[in-house]
């Protein structure tokens, strides 16, 4: 007994059919189908989303009106594969966020901007109103929140440093702030001052967002230092730091010229928007820049990013002479 009779299956060999001269072309079923007549008679679906499989109810994709449910009451042609699976073209990372809407009517709704524009897309595709409204609001409220949020640029090498500032609109302001730079020990009241420094930077970065570029260096070798520029270079600098002799050893003594910072960052609002084109500028620069009484000395030099003849006002803290405690008639130690 053949194998195929055991089995309880007839197989018929077909007879030999002789061709046809003009042979008519017979209709050829491939893996998918396409099916205008809907889902109305079924009462669970299979989704093919992207190669993502889900499985639910007419009854859940039909709650809204949307592409969905004008696929299940026929409006919309279905493409249904060879295992019966609704073949949709579309991404199904975030299609299972689309069904749990349908579901709850509400859903949690990513973090990133990015991730949540992309529901969006699918939202809009599928024609959820809901969906669509949740995100638009969420989008708003987001960037409600995040207006008037200032952003500073950490600086990772001199070259990026020099990039940077030399191809910004806009005034620059950089703080470098590199406290571990340093072999001696502080003063009393230094660390203080180099936290007053820290916070001054962070209130004029809120106060003058969207008119200054302010940057911070942590990498160079000044412990506390501010730098102010305009049209690409440098042009004036307030160091913030000196070296002390106390008792027996050196100290390293930080100020906080509040005063002398603020005036230097209006001083280089005049570049902002080009404003300052021409010696004009400069000359109405040059014409206030007194050092203020009880501040510090200032200095002037040609460096600074993108050279030329004009000077750099260099602001440095007043220079302290500390009396060391030992008996009268023994010579004072000066500042370095």
């Amino acid at each position: 007994m053949s194998a195929e009779a055991s089995s309880g299956r007839v197989v018929s060999e077909p007879s030999p059919v002789p061709p046809s001269p003009n042979p008519s072309p017979s209709p050829s079923h491939g893996p998918e189908q396409k099916i205008g007549g809907g889902l109305a008679g079924s009462k669970y679906v299979k989704l093919n989303v992207g190669g993502s499989l889900h499985y639910t109810t007419v009854q859940t994709l039909s709650k809204e009106d949307n592409l969905l449910r004008s696929m299940c009451d026929g409006s919309t042609e279905v493409t249904i594969d060879s295992e019966g699976w609704v073949v949709l073209d579309r991404c199904g990372r975030h299609f299972p966020l689309v069904l749990n809407f349908l579901r709850d009517g509400t859903v949690p709704l990513p973090e990133t901007q990015r991730e949540l524009e992309e529901v969006l897309n699918e939202a809009q595709y599928y024609r959820l109103q809901g969906l669509i409204q949740h995100c638009l609001s969420t989008l708003q409220k987001r960037s409600e929140v995040y207006e008037g949020g200032c952003h500073i640029p950490m600086i990772t090498s001199a070259k990026e440093e020099q990039r940077m500032i030399s191809t910004c609109r806009k005034p620059v302001v950089k703080l470098q702030n590199n406290r571990g730079n340093n072999k001696y020990s502080y003063t009393s009241n230094s660390d203080d001052n180099l936290l007053k420094n820290i916070e001054l930077f962070d209130k004029l970065g809120l106060r003058f967002n969207g008119r200054v570029l302010f940057i911070k260096d942590v990498l160079g070798d000044e412990i506390c230092c501010w730098s102010f520029y305009g049209d690409g270079r440098k042009i004036a600098e307030v160091c913030c730091t000196s070296i002390v002799y106390a008792t027996e050893k050196k100290q390293t003594k930080v100020e906080f010229p509040e005063a002398r910072i603020f005036e230097e960052t209006l001083n280089i609002l005049i570049y902002e928007n080009g404003r300052s084109s021409g010696h004009g500028g400069m000359a109405l620069l040059e014409s206030g820049s007194v050092s203020s009484p009880g501040v510090g000395q200032s200095e002037e030099d040609g460096g600074g990013v993108g050279g030329g003849d004009r000077r750099v006002r260099r602001i440095h803290v007043r220079r302290h002479i500390m009396h060391d405690e030992r008996g009268h008639g023994q010579q004072t130690v000066y500042k370095d």
